[in-house]
């Protein structure tokens, strides 16, 4: 299954009580497929707050994204956290409600060795029909999946890519040994074009509810062999790759992205605990950032 080059890590928006806010969530899905180009979506990844929502909460959000992408991008579902047993159950049910693949992260805060992470991967990806992708942040996990550890679990035939965030390196290194099946993702926005000249398939991208279109031509005119083309666009871009996360003080992610889609006329609302909003000299950083996009 091609999950394209271009994989957008989906918000959860939320009203003013904090509830997910469907028909929101439901333009927020049409907008990222029609205008910003988006080939696939992860549900209740990272950026869509995964930490602080439900399993209930995350199921309607499986269900409810599989019914209104209507085939037209791939729905992947983010099942992984730090208990094995728990991810396993909550991918069966995700396969049940027809998504197409599930994302799972580097199970974060018990600090396991590589075998117990090869193990905590094979035991979900042996418990689904679903392709898997895995998930290496250590940014956010501390525990970083190695090299050998992710070849390693390519050889399982469902284990079909892995978003990877620990550096260009590594990129480099799973790019030039996986299997043909296998597709590496940068998950860093900012290294979008380096990371597919060195091998990289494609980007799973915040920074695509903002610049996603845009990003799309820049992977396409690396593709077409237009290098000169594709990294004028990648500096035209690379201040909100940048901006999103850095503003005047690193702001974590998805307070910043959310703040922008509500001044670009999206409703998405704001995080909950313990994210908070950005701070009003962040926000002022933003508004501007938002205003040069629409210059």
């Amino acid at each position: 299954m091609d999950f394209g080059r271009l994989i957008t890590a989906m918000i959860t928006p939320f009203d003013e009580q904090g509830n997910i806010n469907w028909s929101e969530t439901s333009n927020m899905i049409e907008y990222l497929i029609e205008e910003q180009k988006s080939d696939s979506l992860v549900i209740c990844g990272t950026t869509g707050e995964s930490p602080t929502l439900s399993d209930e909460e995350k199921l309607e959000l499986f269900a409810f994204a599989v019914e209104h992408a209507k085939g037209r991008c791939k729905i992947i579902a983010g099942t992984g956290s730090n208990n094995t047993e728990h991810s396993v159950q909550l991918t069966r049910k995700a396969e049940k409600l027809g998504v197409d693949a599930a994302l799972l992260v580097v199970p974060y805060y018990n600090k396991p060795n590589q075998e117990g992470l090869y193990r905590h991967f094979e035991a979900i990806a042996r418990g689904t029909n679903l392709p898997v992708i895995l998930y290496n942040v250590p940014g956010r996990t501390v525990t970083s999946l190695s090299v050998e550890t992710t070849l390693r679990l390519a050889q399982i035939p469902n284990v079909v890519g892995t978003k990877e965030c620990a550096s260009l390196e590594q990129v480099t290194l799973i790019a030039s040994a996986a299997p043909e099946h296998f597709k590496v993702y940068s998950g860093d926005d900012s290294v979008t074009l380096p990371a597919i000249a060195v091998g990289a398939y494609g980007i799973v991208s915040v920074a695509s509810h903002l610049i996603g279109a845009s990003m799309k031509d820049m992977i396409q005119a690396y593709l077409n062999g237009e290098a000169a083309e594709a990294a004028k666009l990648h500096q035209k871009l690379f201040p909100v790759f940048k901006g999103l996360f850095e503003c005047p003080h690193p702001v974590p992610n998805p307070s910043a992205l959310k703040y922008a889609l509500n001044l670009l006329g999206r409703p998405v609302g704001g995080v909950r605990l313990p994210l908070v909003d950005p701070s009003e000299s962040e926000a002022a950083f933003l508004r501007d950032l938002v205003a040069s996009l629409q210059a």
